[in-house]
């Protein structure tokens, strides 16, 4: 089991960008797939990105392609979502996941495959 913190969310102006951190101690995130979800007020949570392990091939849903982009830091045990071009519809808290070996490319992003969760991290995109 690994622990995983996110953090990095706070309020930013629509067209603004963030960059979310999903980062664990203990155990090497390279042998982990990392995808994050999150979850709008009144919504269910949706699956949006995903980063297959050791250096494989991302997946991005449509409403974010283009404009999130999952990054690797093994020297930091970290993997980044980098938000750009905001919108009020991208308000939620954000999680990140992880499942060892995980292919995003095979599974895409699975909520019920996921082992491992962190608690979430709040971004609020004002108008």
């Amino acid at each position: 089991q690994v622990q995983l913190v996110e953090s990095g969310g706070g309020l930013v102006q629509s067209g603004g960008s963030l960059r979310l951190s999903c980062a664990a101690s203990g155990v090497s995130l390279d042998m982990y797939g990392i995808s994050w979800f999150r979850q709008a007020p009144g919504k269910e949570r949706e699956g949006i990105a995903c980063i297959s392990a050791t250096g494989g091939p991302t997946y991005y849903v449509d409403s974010v392609k283009g404009r999130f982009t999952l990054l690797r830091d093994n020297a930091n045990n970290a993997v980044y979502l980098q938000m750009s071009s905001l919108k009020p519809e991208d308000t939620a808290v954000y999680y990140c996941a992880a499942r060892t070996w995980y292919s995003c490319s095979v599974y895409g992003v699975f909520e019920q495959a996921m082992h491992d969760w962190g608690k979430g991290t709040l971004v609020t995109v004002s108008p």
